[in-house]
């Protein structure tokens, strides 16, 4: 009876290590396994995007160098341009050349600008002369005021520009619309009938008649 005791309990030891052995077996593989492809090639592939990133980093600074160089130059021709504008000096024939233009102006000139315009036409680009002989013996209402403006402006050019006033000639004169003064005239059946009364702004420039 001791002997089938013994045998059975060999028997349940030897069982008991040979699971331990296969429990073993089965832990150490997942232990020591090797890691799988894809895996394995994750790690390689950052240390190869690490390599390569200071290379691109190092490309985006000279390109960014090359390109501020660029606009410095760009930058420098443009600047340069501009002293040689500015240090280029202005004609001075052309000031010289230039005639003095004497001015006089009238205003609010009791009369319609459309009226005033009408002499104005007549009177512009002449000589002073004949400019005064036509005003003299025009029948229009406008003639008087434009021939003492036309005085005025010759007398501006002999005591402030020593100029001789009568070999001049009007280079330009403008009637502009004056403030108008508005009046009512009373009509029958108690009506009113509006009158306006125009003013204008007249201005004359002469200059030294050319020989």
């Amino acid at each position: 009876m001791a002997d089938d005791k013994k045998d059975k309990k060999a028997a349940k030891d030897t069982k008991k290590a040979a699971a331990k052995k296969d429990a073993k077996a089965k832990k150490a593989p997942a232990k020591k396994a090797p890691a799988k492809k894809g895996e394995a090639k994750k790690p390689a592939a950052k240390k190869e995007s690490k390599k390569a990133s200071p290379k691109k980093e190092a490309k985006g600074k000279k390109d960014s160098k090359v390109e501020a160089k660029g606009k410095e130059k760009t930058g420098a021709k443009k600047t340069k341009g501009k002293k040689e504008a500015k240090k280029a000096p202005a004609p001075a024939s052309s000031k010289e050349s230039a005639p003095p233009v004497v001015k006089a102006s009238a205003r609010y000139v009791r009369i319609a600008p459309r009226k005033a315009r009408l002499i104005a036409d007549q009177v512009r680009g002449m000589h002073i002369e004949s400019a005064r002989a036509l005003l003299q013996f025009s029948p229009r209402g406008a003639a008087h005021p434009i021939h003492k403006l036309i005085n005025s402006a010759a007398a501006n050019a002999e005591n402030n520009h020593d100029l001789i006033g009568d070999e001049m000639r009007v280079a330009s004169i403008t009637v502009d619309e004056g403030p108008t003064l508005r009046r009512f005239r009373p009509r029958a059946m108690g009506r009113a009938t509006p009158i306006n009364k125009r003013t204008s702004h007249i201005r004359v420039a002469l200059t030294p008649a050319e020989d």
